[in-house]
């Protein structure tokens, strides 16, 4: 036999509706979070890619003598690099394939990191921060305002959508 409770006073209802509706305002915000992440992560990354391809000479000098990529030549790791740092934020950006471009720049994040011997600690702190944002979108996925939101909606109507039958 259970007891019920005692009524609750109008503080605790009020605390509790405002509580409520600043869920259902960060509920709201989340869609537009994170498209903003997206479009930040896709840019950081992306200019890098630009940077690297401007002066390919460079970029191949600095993956031979700076950039210690473990268990690639130098050569295949500076393509495969600069490849995914062009490939990815676009997918990213559009949020195409959101999870799989977060999960894979977040690849080229760690390679990164891991190929610098002395890496700044702003600049460490700067590749925490990516890191952060990526996990959130592999983790959550690309939100509302992206191309697979679309194509989900797209095939849930498709394959909820009665047929007409011939008779």
């Amino acid at each position: 036999m259970q007891a019920n409770p005692p009524p609750a006073s109008p503080l605790v209802k009020t605390a509790v509706a405002t509580i409520a509706l600043g869920v259902r305002a960060l509920n709201t915000l989340q869609p537009v979070a994170a498209l903003g992440a997206r479009l930040y992560v896709a840019n950081v990354f992306f200019s890098s890619g630009l940077t690297k391809l401007r002066d390919w000479d460079t970029t191949l000098a600095l993956f031979m003598d700076e950039y210690k990529v473990p268990f690639l030549p130098h050569d295949v790791a500076a393509v495969m690099g600069t490849g995914g740092e062009l490939v990815l934020p676009v997918l990213l950006a559009l949020g195409l394939g959101g999870r799989f471009a977060a999960l894979g720049l977040s690849v080229v994040n760690v390679v990164a990191v891991l190929a610098l011997a002395d890496i700044a600690p702003a600049a460490l702190q700067q590749h925490q921060f990516w890191g952060a944002l990526l996990a959130g979108l592999a983790v959550y996925g690309p939100g509302r305002f992206a191309v697979d939101h679309f194509i989900q909606k797209y095939f849930d109507g498709a394959v909820t959508k009665p047929t007409a039958r011939a008779n």
